[in-house]
């Protein structure tokens, strides 16, 4: 069984990351500072947006990025604000690049 980190250092670490990269982030929604969920929206700046989870896979028991909503940014905004009314504990970070660079696959944030 691996440690896990407090969601809000996590964040702060994406945060720093995403800025180091020169990739815009905003917090738009924080959650339970210790086990709070995170979702990243990547809003792609052509009217379009993408929202990720961060999944277990009870297979291999890694943990991996998946897409959980993608299309117009208002359906993407729309998947959000459900998933915050199910989980108020929810962090949700949005990140604005017309490349669509989220840095999940990156070693450290992608398991």
């Amino acid at each position: 069984m691996s440690a896990r980190l407090a969601a809000d250092f996590w964040v702060r670490a994406y945060l720093a990351r995403l800025q180091a990269a020169h990739v815009p982030a905003y917090v738009v929604a924080r959650g339970d500072p210790t086990a709070g969920a995170v979702l990243v929206k990547l809003a792609t700046l052509d009217g379009g947006a993408r929202l990720y989870q961060r999944s277990f896979d009870l297979a291999t028991g890694g943990r991996a990025w998946v897409v959980l909503s993608e299309g117009p940014e208002a359906e993407v905004d729309a998947a959000t604000a459900r998933q915050r009314r199910m989980d108020p504990d929810l962090w949700v970070i949005e990140i604005e690049s017309r490349e669509g660079r989220t840095l999940l696959d990156e070693e450290g944030l992608a398991d």
